[in-house]
């Protein structure tokens, strides 16, 4: 019985990462310029649900591992607090960095800002991992309440410290599209500050669509600052390679049909290709996958992605939320308008553009262009007209 070496699931590296070295060369050289102590720009990659962004952070994060960078890894979410989880990998941070003695002046520095902002933004102190109790927090510095003053001035002190100790840090952070206004642009600021002064700090970060719009929206300067990398589905030959060098491994090979007819069914996105090598697996014959065996695995493969994939989703929607995007699945092709969407519902634009907003949001849909809005989840248009029958 030959083990399944297909990895469908939230972040998990494939056996074989296909169709992104060239990301990942980009990536490398920022990783190596700061451990080097070379300031370079940070990244932020962006795209639909399914496509590998957290594969390509977690891919990313073994590179700065290699390169002795220190790291930590922040996923956002609706209901987490950014500015308590910031706090706390920074925290992590700083200890790593609190090593060697001659940099004992700059660790103190910035424990006592540390901590005056956690005063400020985690007073509960869930994020305490043991401040050295001599350490005063530091007055009028990281605890004005102006959040962007205060994580910048965490950030300056954060890379002082690693510079002082011949060191370099990366933060990466997911499902950056999560963060308040305030504090995306918090963030940017702060990353502005320390490539300014030199100091060996950078960020890789992910999120969808709209976050490349969002921070360009917020600062200016975001566009120079940040490079803003699309990730999307992958070319035909990249996704052949997904599906057959997992497969060569084991003595399994792949009719040119059936890979064929798995690229059209997936449109390529990294998560369904998975998925149907996955389920595709159970219907071997003579170590060979033909046409015969991706149609015998279509429906589970089907049923596998509304139970999981496209459900969970859903289920996060309220009633109103679920009839907007209903509505949207029946307008034909997307990116549609929002007043095709209310002429669908027979009602008015305004009365569903707060409904639209929280679509947004929460990481539904997307503004693909100026009017237009999108799914940012791949085939879920297909997915409600399924659940609708």
């Amino acid at each position: 019985m030959l083990p399944n070496p297909y990895t469908p699931g939230a972040g998990l590296v494939p056996s074989y990462l296909a169709g992104r070295d060239d990301t990942i060369s980009e990536a490398r050289e920022v990783i190596v310029s700061v451990a080097h102590g070379f300031p370079t720009r940070s990244i932020v990659y962006y795209g639909l649900r399914g496509v590998g962004k957290t594969v390509l952070l977690n891919r990313i994060e073994e590179i700065a591992e290699e390169n002795l960078v220190l790291y930590e890894h922040i996923e956002v979410s609706e209901r987490s607090s950014f500015k308590i989880s910031i706090s706390f990998h920074i925290q992590k941070l700083i200890r790593q960095l609190s090593t060697k003695k001659q940099a004992k002046f700059y660790l103190d520095k910035a424990l006592s800002i540390l901590k005056a902002f956690q005063i400020t933004y985690s007073p509960e102190g869930e994020v305490s991992l043991g401040l050295k109790d001599n350490i005063d927090a530091a007055v009028g510095v990281s605890d004005t309440g102006n959040f962007q003053n205060d994580l910048t001035e965490l950030f300056v002190s954060l890379g002082t410290l690693a510079q002082k100790n011949d060191n370099a840090v990366c933060l990466f952070i997911d499902e950056i599209q999560y963060l308040k206004d305030d504090e995306f642009e918090a963030l940017i600021a702060a990353i502005h500050r320390v490539n300014q002064k030199g100091l060996p700090v950078t960020l890789f970060s992910a999120g969808l669509p709209k976050v490349a719009k969002i921070a360009g929206d917020i600062k200016s300067y975001a566009e120079r600052l940040v490079s803003f990398i699309s990730i999307d589905s992958l070319e035909p030959e990249a996704a052949k390679l997904a599906l057959t060098e997992p497969a060569k491994k084991l003595g399994v090979t792949y009719t040119d049909e059936a890979i064929d007819k798995i690229i059209t069914i997936t449109d390529g996105y990294p998560y369904f290709l998975q998925e149907y090598g996955k389920q595709v697996w159970a219907f071997i014959k003579d170590n060979k996958i033909d046409i015969t065996s991706v149609e015998a695995a279509y429906p589970i493969f089907e049923k596998s992605l509304d139970d999981s994939f496209f459900k969970v989703r859903y289920d996060r929607a309220t009633p109103k939320e679920k009839e907007v995007m209903i509505a949207m699945a029946e307008c034909g092709a997307l990116p549609c308008t929002m007043a095709q969407i209310a002429s669908r519902m027979q009602t008015s634009v305004q009365s569903i553009s707060p409904v639209r907003g929280q679509l947004i949001y929460k990481g539904f849909i997307y503004s693909a262009r100026y009017g237009e809005v999108d799914f940012t989840v791949p085939q879920f248009k297909q997915y409600l007209k399924r659940i609708q029958k």
